[in-house]
């Protein structure tokens, strides 16, 4: 029998009859959700799926949206506006040499999405023309250096701070980590809940980022990206905005770079090589996540944009989209997940292809895992396009 113990809720769903599937890991205080929905032909196993890949892959699981830290929401929402008012306290310190690290991405006009989808349930389509006004994004993704003068400045406490525990990949924890773990994903066994992880402690309690400073701060849900962005004098960037940067000027390409995963056989980012999920071998030079100036910048001297982590969007998900024209989208109103874009360095082709600037997924605004982070964007001084 296996050590942990799989919810896969079989007594009371029948998989061969509904196209989307909700697999409910019950943890101390709250239940985390891993969708599915993403798979195809609900009868399979997610991972017989080539291209098809959960959303708990690569990606991670969700945490449940009716209570949080087991309050009300109006108590979370009380508790959010307080963080943001202390972020914003800091703002104007932060923004001295606001755009050191940012590069001008320059208005224009591009093609958001593809008539060819990857995953076509994740909404990678259809292909439309996106008109984007000039505004500077972060050359790399925020890293554990920036972040812990963030929290120096603020005293902010992280989401996974508060609940107590995130998710991590397994084959990165220690014998005595996993050895106080009971429960895991059943659709995704990999994942699991542990205590005392955060961004200090990436694999746990008995880890650090002493040696990771220049790397990607990770377990941050969107709502600590939201307060750091604040905090800095800056904002999330859109979906559109961030694929518009991701392109780096071509059009219908899949990577940054091109269409080729290693052009001239050298890689380009921080993806799986070796037997997902058990061996990470490093092929690309980085077993787990790497430093955020790694590999060479796209055609806007951005790094990393797709692989090593996850990036949170300021849109919330939706998967139905018109192929009309448009000018500086901002996505649907409201919603329940996020967009995060960019895949990160639990992705492979055979697996879960979503390092590639046109695809996509989502995690609910306050879910956190070892594989997820972001970057800002700042408006012109003079923009009056801001969303």
């Amino acid at each position: 029998m296996s050590r942990f113990e799989a919810y896969d809720g079989s007594s009371f769903l029948h998989f061969h009859l509904v196209p989307f599937i909700l697999l409910v890991l019950l943890w101390p205080g709250r239940a985390v959700q891993c969708d599915p929905s993403t798979c195809g032909d609900a009868t399979k196993d997610c991972k017989d799926h080539n291209e098809a890949s959960s959303p708990c892959g690569c990606s991670a699981p969700r945490r449940a949206e009716s209570q949080e830290h087991g309050e009300p929401l109006e108590s979370r929402e009380v508790w959010e506006d307080e963080t943001l008012a202390a972020a914003s306290k800091y703002s104007a310190e932060a923004n001295q040499g606001n755009y050191a690290e940012m590069k001008l991405v320059q208005e224009g006009v591009f093609t958001m999405g593809t008539d060819q989808p990857v995953i076509p349930a994740d909404g990678e389509g259809p292909a439309r023309h996106v008109y984007m006004s000039s505004f500077y994004m972060d050359t790399h993704e925020t890293s554990n250096a920036e972040f812990e003068r963030f929290i120096q400045a603020t005293s902010y406490v992280t989401e996974a701070e508060k609940f107590g525990d995130s998710f991590v990949l397994e084959s990165q924890l220690s014998d005595a980590v996993k050895n106080d773990i009971t429960q895991a994903v059943a659709a995704a066994p990999w994942w699991l809940p542990v205590k005392g992880a955060d961004w200090r402690h990436p694999e746990g309690p008995d880890s650090d980022i002493i040696h990771r400073m220049d790397h990607p701060v990770i377990h941050v849900s969107w709502n600590d990206a939201v307060a750091f962005c604040t905090w800095a004098g800056k904002r999330l960037p859109t979906e559109a905005e961030w694929e518009f940067a991701c392109r780096g000027g071509l059009e219908d390409r899949l990577f940054p770079w091109g269409n080729k995963e290693m052009p001239h056989g050298q890689h380009r980012m921080n993806i799986w090589q070796g037997d997902f999920p058990e061996v990470d071998d490093g092929e690309d030079g980085f077993p787990g996540t790497a430093p955020v100036f790694s590999f060479p910048s796209n055609g806007y001297g951005l790094h990393n944009m797709v692989g090593n982590v996850w990036e949170w969007t300021a849109d919330w998900w939706e998967t139905r989209h018109t192929s009309s024209p448009s000018r500086n989208p901002t996505g649907p109103a409201n919603g329940k997940d996020k967009v995060k874009k960019g895949g990160s360095f639990m992705c492979h082709r055979s697996y879960c292809f979503r390092y590639r600037c046109g695809a996509r997924s989502q995690n609910t605004p306050d879910s956190s895992a070892g594989n997820l982070g972001f970057r800002c964007l700042a408006d012109l001084p003079d923009s009056k396009s801001k969303p």
